[in-house]
C-alpha cells in the first residue's frame, strides 16, 4: 500500500478524537482559552447536556478581523513562537488544536471583538470540509464561542455519548476543575436556560475559601489546614483536609501546578506518604492544593488533554511537597485543631490580603518535638499512666485528685484539652474545656506519644546494623542494578553493604538489624520497583514505622487501668505538645469534642 497525505478533514477529526471526547471537553478548552485572554467574567449556556449546544462568553482581549480565520485552523496559536517558547509556557492552552477540532465535529460559531475594534466579527464553520464564513456582527468587548449539534457529521461517535444527566455531570466536574484554579475568573452557568451556578471573582483569602465551599462542600473547609510553604523557587499553597475528614474514595484531591489541574503518580504518591501514618485504612486524603515553579523545570507538552506533566528533578518535588504537608500535619495538636475547625466555621472577614490565622508555613528543617508543658510529664510508657492503685478497694479516680478543677474566673487560661475530671470503664478519660466535653481514648493518645518519641530516638542515633554470617547472593535486572548505584547512599545510611557480583546480581553483606528476619532480597527488588515507577520508595521506612508502631502499641497503656487524676492530665498535656496526637499509630481518633451548644441541644435546653 502507498503512503499518501491524509485529508485536512480526516486529519482534523483525528486530532479531535484526542482533544473532544465528550461535551465536557469542549467546555474544559473553552474556559482555558477565556483565561488566556485574560478573561474576568463568563458566561456559559448549555442545552441537552452540552450536545445540542455549549456557549461561552467571555470579557477578554478579544480576537481581531484578521486572526479568526487562522483561529479555526490547526496548530495555529498566539501563545507560542518558537521552540524555546515550548519549554517556558505559561498559558493553559498552546497547541493551536483546539477550536479546529471543535470545528471538525460541530457547527461552530465564533464572535469576537477586541476593545479598539470598531466592530465586531463572526466566523462559523460546519464541519472542517466546509470553507469558514466571516460577517460583521454585534457583540461587545471580548469572545463568543457557540458549538451546537456535536458530533453532527460523526454519527458513530455520537452513540457513544451518555444520557444528559451523565453528560452535565462531567461538565460541572469540569467546571470546578477550572474554576477551583483561577478565583479571579467569576462564572455564570445556565442549563436550558435555568441557572445552575453563581461564582463570582474572588478577591480576598475569605471569599476564596467561600468559592471551596461551594464547589467542594463546607464539610470540606471546615475540617481543613491552610498550607503556605516556598523553598528553592517551589512553593505550595492551598487547604489539606484533617486526618479526620478523609474520605472513602479519592474523589476530592485536587491539585494544581502552575494553575494547570493536573493528575501526577510522583505529586499522588508524595501525599499518600505524608498521610500515611495518621489515616485509618484505606481511607483517602482531601486537598486542595497549588504548586508554583519555574515553567522551564515542568515539561506540560506530554499528553494531548494536558493533564500530565513531567519535572525535570521530580524527585526534589517530591520531597518538597511531602515535607510540606508532613510537617503540616504534625502541627495539628488539639489546640490547632480546635482553632481550624472554629475560625473556618465562623463568618467573621478575613483580611483580604494576609492568609488566616491557621495559615502553616514550614520549614524545610528536620522536625522536633515541642517543649512540654510544665506540671505533669509522661516520662515512661508504663511507669506513669499504668499506676494501679494499691488497694482494690481504691476510691474513685475524682476523688484521688490534688488538682482542684480551675474556677469559672479562670476558664480563660484552660488549655485545649482542658482538665480531667473522670475516667469511665478504665478506656476513656473524660476532661471539661472551655468549649465543652473532651473525650479520650487514653490507650489510642498514649500509643500515638509513644510512637513519635520512639521515631525521634531512631532518627537521633544511627540505626544498628548486623552483619550477615553468609552472606546473601541477590539476582536484579540490570535496570535495578543501574537504580541500585544511582541510590546507594540512601541504602547505606540505612545500614545496608551491598556489593556488585555481577552483570545482574548483587552481593548484601550487611542489613540493619530490625531487618534480620526478613526476605532481604525480595524487599530489595521491591524497593527498586517502587524507585523505578516513582522515584522515591518508602518500604524500608514503613517496615521500620511498623516495628516501632508495634512497640508503642504493647508498651503503652492499657484499658481497665485506672489513672489518677494528675496521671490523666499529664496524659492531657503531653497530647497538647505531641506531633499528629489527633490519631493513634493505625489512624483511628484519639479524642473527640462535645461542645456545650450541642449537648444542650440533647435536652432541649434554650428550645
Amino acid at each position: 500500500m502507498k503512503i499518501h497525505t491524509l485529508s485536512v478533514q480526516l486529519a482534523n477529526q483525528i486530532a479531535a478524537g484526542e482533544v473532544v471526547e465528550r461535551p465536557a471537553s469542549i467546555v474544559k478548552e473553552l474556559i482555558e482559552n477565556a483565561i488566556d485572554a485574560k478573561a474576568t467574567q463568563l458566561q456559559l449556556d448549555l442545552e441537552a447536556g452540552g450536545t445540542q449546544l455549549i456557549r461561552l462568553q467571555d470579557n477578554g482581549i478579544g480576537i481581531s478581523k484578521d486572526d479568526l480565520p487562522l483561529a479555526l485552523s490547526r496548530h495555529a496559536t498566539s501563545k507560542i513562537k518558537t521552540v524555546d517558547d515550548l519549554a517556558n509556557i505559561g498559558t493553559l492552552g498552546f497547541r493551536g488544536e483546539a477550536l479546529a477540532s471543535m470545528a471538525s465535529v460541530s457547527r461552530l460559531v465564533l464572535t469576537s471583538k477586541p476593545e479598539a475594534a470598531d466592530e465586531a466579527w463572526q466566523i462559523t464553520a460546519q464541519g472542517s470540509n466546509m470553507t469558514p464564513t466571516l460577517s460583521p456582527a454585534a457583540h461587545p468587548n471580548g469572545t463568543t464561542i457557540e458549538v451546537k449539534d456535536l458530533f453532527f457529521n460523526t454519527p458513530a461517535r455520537r452513540k457513544f455519548l451518555r444520557t444528559e444527566r451523565t453528560e452535565l455531570n462531567h461538565i460541572f466536574e469540569t467546571i470546578k476543575r477550572q474554576m477551583l484554579g483561577c478565583f479571579n475568573v467569576g462564572l455564570h452557568v445556565k442549563h436550558q436556560r435555568k441557572t445552575i451556578h453563581q461564582l463570582t471573582a474572588c478577591t480576598s483569602h475569605q471569599d476564596q475559601e467561600k468559592r471551596i465551599a461551594t464547589l467542594c462542600g463546607s464539610a470540606f473547609i471546615n475540617k481543613a489546614l491552610y498550607l503556605d510553604a516556598s523553598v528553592d523557587g517551589l512553593a505550595i499553597s492551598g487547604w489539606i483536609g484533617l486526618p479526620e475528614a478523609s474520605r472513602s474514595q479519592a474523589d476530592l484531591q485536587y491539585f494544581y501546578v502552575n494553575q494547570r489541574v493536573i493528575k501526577d503518580r510522583v505529586i499522588t504518591h508524595a501525599i499518600k506518604q505524608a498521610y500515611q501514618d495518621v489515616l485509618y485504612q484505606q481511607r483517602h486524603p482531601a486537598y486542595v492544593l497549588y504548586l508554583t515553579l519555574d515553567p522551564t523545570t515542568v515539561d506540560v507538552n506530554v499528553h494531548p488533554s494536558k493533564s500530565e506533566v513531567r519535572f525535570v528533578d521530580s524527585q526534589a518535588v517530591h520531597r518538597f511537597i511531602f515535607h510540606s504537608i508532613h510537617k503540616a500535619l504534625a502541627q495539628i495538636t488539639p489546640g490547632e485543631a480546635l482553632n481550624v475547625t472554629a475560625l473556618n466555621a465562623s463568618s467573621a472577614k478575613a483580611d483580604p490580603v494576609q492568609p488566616p490565622p491557621s495559615a502553616y508555613q514550614p520549614s524545610i528543617e528536620s522536625l522536633a518535638f515541642a517543649p512540654t508543658h510544665q506540671g505533669y510529664r509522661v516520662n515512661a510508657p508504663m511507669n506513669t499512666y499504668q499506676t494501679s492503685n494499691s488497694s482494690t478497694h481504691a476510691m474513685p479516680p475524682s476523688a484521688n485528685t490534688d488538682q482542684p478543677l480551675p474556677s469559672h474566673s479562670e476558664h480563660e487560661s484552660i488549655p485545649p484539652l482542658g482538665y480531667a475530671i473522670a475516667q469511665l470503664h478504665g478506656v476513656y478519660v473524660l476532661a471539661q474545656n472551655k468549649q465543652g466535653l473532651i473525650v479520650v481514648d487514653m490507650h489510642a493518645a498514649h500509643e500515638r506519644i509513644v510512637y513519635e518519641r520512639l521515631k525521634i530516638a531512631y532518627e537521633q542515633h544511627q540505626p544498628d546494623a548486623q552483619t550477615l554470617l553468609v552472606p546473601l547472593s541477590v539476582s536484579l535486572s540490570q535496570t535495578h542494578i543501574a537504580l541500585l548505584d544511582q541510590h546507594a547512599e540512601c541504602f547505606t545510611r540505612l545500614g545496608f553493604v551491598i556489593e556488585a557480583a555481577a552483570e545482574e546480581s548483587i552481593i548484601v553483606r550487611q542489613v540493619p538489624a530490625y531487618l534480620a528476619h526478613s526476605a532481604v532480597g525480595e524487599l530489595i527488588r521491591d524497593v527498586l520497583s517502587d524507585l523505578s515507577v516513582n522515584d522515591q520508595s518508602n518500604r524500608l521506612e514503613s517496615i521500620l514505622h511498623r516495628m516501632l508502631s508495634s512497640m508503642a502499641c504493647h508498651g503503652s497503656v492499657r484499658a481497665n487501668r485506672q489513672l489518677t487524676l494528675p496521671e490523666m492530665n499529664a496524659l492531657l498535656r503531653d497530647m497538647e505538645s505531641t506531633p499528629r496526637s489527633g490519631q493513634c499509630n493505625h489512624g483511628r481518633p484519639t479524642w473527640v469534642q462535645m461542645t456545650l451548644p450541642q449537648m444542650d441541644a440533647w435536652f432541649l435546653r434554650g428550645q
